[in-house]
């Protein structure tokens, strides 16, 4: 019976060290693919649209030039504002690594790191639904492995001691 009960708990210790190598490797996904996504989405900042066509060319100079009044004295054009939107979403992800990383390190109790992982996994998750309504690919795919990757932390994180 003794034997049983070392074995049982050799496996347990087993299945610990699994779960802390799959929490480590998750976190360390979740922190590529946000810098990833912010690293990726700042190329955006230094690429000119090229028109196509006419119309293209008539859109482009529109986003540019035209500046519409927002009220109280703010008069931006339509690149402005798509320009703040898109640095917004880079630094969300910039902020977002760099906190996981430095609470990673900290070595914080079970009970805090999971309910900092929730409030993760619901930001960046409203975060994907709105970019998979209203972005193109690139956007959903680098959100969507962020997403992906902390539900997978936040899973291995109950587990962890």
């Amino acid at each position: 019976m003794n034997f049983i009960y070392i074995f049982d708990l050799e496996n347990v210790i087993l299945c610990k060290v699994n779960t802390m190598k799959g929490y480590r490797i998750s976190i360390v996904s979740s922190l590529v693919f946000l810098f990833l996504s912010a690293i990726f989405h700042s190329l955006s900042f230094f690429a000119k649209p090229e028109p196509a066509n006419d119309s293209e060319r008539q859109l482009l100079d529109l986003m540019n030039n035209y500046q519409m009044d927002m009220g109280a004295g703010f008069v931006r054009t339509f690149h402005e504002i798509f320009l703040s939107v898109s640095a917004c979403f880079t630094l969300i992800c910039l902020f977002g690594g760099i906190l996981l990383f430095y609470l990673f390190k900290c070595n914080l109790t079970k009970q805090v790191m999971t309910g900092v992982l929730n409030i993760y996994c619901f930001i960046f998750g409203i975060a994907f639904i709105v970019m998979l309504v209203f972005k193109f690919l690139p956007p959903i795919v680098c959100i969507g492995f962020v997403f992906i990757s902390l539900i997978s932390t936040r899973y291995f994180s109950k587990d962890i001691a």
